[in-house]
């Protein structure tokens, strides 16, 4: 196994990239997105990802949630370099080590919210019984318990979102990356639903990267970056 080697006394990073490069072609041009990107997210971290639609931040999450690969560079997940795993481990680290949540819920709709929650659960493994009382528990935690046994066409949008959190964190994940889960939803709901997060993220220590174009929320943060020509650095003083 190839880890990421580390100063003495220095914990493993949950996520690192390492000089990750991207390149799409457009007819006969060549568009640069990922021009040598580096990026460390410790356990319990929550990271804003702040930069304008077209700039990288989707392709930069499903490089690291293991979606996408990219043209050179390397993946580390708690200090193992994933970028030459086959396509059968890079989907067993996907389901066990990282959760994502997406503008869009993408909830099952013809399953309950219990049972959204449920099902990573018991594709991973775990018995039907064991896999709803964790389901209950996260429901219960995004103060959504009352709506356990309600289908998704029978919430709100606000929700549907916590539902979608606590079905990415369902199976207890290193990683939770997420693609402006709140930019459907007005202010309050935002906010609400943000709050919630939050807290989970801190009770559990998973480490979380946040892709946004709320810079209120960015602020609420541990820290902000941005994607600039290509790479990653520091957002100045979010407000």
């Amino acid at each position: 196994m190839n880890q990421q080697p580390m100063p003495d006394g220095a914990a493993v990073p949950a996520l690192a990239l390492s000089g990750i490069t991207r390149t799409f072609s457009e007819g006969a041009s060549a568009l640069d997105i990922l021009t040598g990107a580096d990026f460390s997210l410790a356990a319990g971290e929550m990271v804003a990802l702040v930069a304008p639609s077209g700039t990288g931040k989707s392709t930069l999450l499903h490089i690291a949630g293991l979606l996408e690969h990219p043209d050179s560079g390397d993946v580390y997940i708690g200090g193992q370099n994933c970028s030459d795993l086959d396509d059968d481990a890079r989907t067993a680290i996907r389901r066990n080590d990282v959760g994502f949540v997406y503008q869009f819920h993408h909830l099952l709709p013809e399953f309950t919210a219990l049972e959204n929650i449920m099902m990573p659960q018991m594709i991973r493994g775990l018995p039907k019984k064991v896999a709803a009382e964790r389901a209950h528990e996260l429901l219960d935690y995004m103060r959504m318990g009352a709506r356990a046994n309600h289908r998704p066409s029978e919430l709100s949008g606000g929700e549907q979102q916590r539902v979608a959190v606590a079905r990415a964190v369902a199976n207890a994940p290193r990683i939770l990356l997420l693609d402006e889960p709140t930019g459907n939803l007005d202010p309050n709901t935002a906010n609400y639903v943000f709050e919630a997060l939050s807290a989970l993220v801190r009770a559990s220590g998973v480490a979380t990267l946040f892709a946004t174009h709320n810079l209120e929320l960015a602020s609420r943060m541990d820290r902000a970056i941005t994607l600039q020509d290509g790479r990653i650095a520091p957002l100045v003083k979010p407000i």
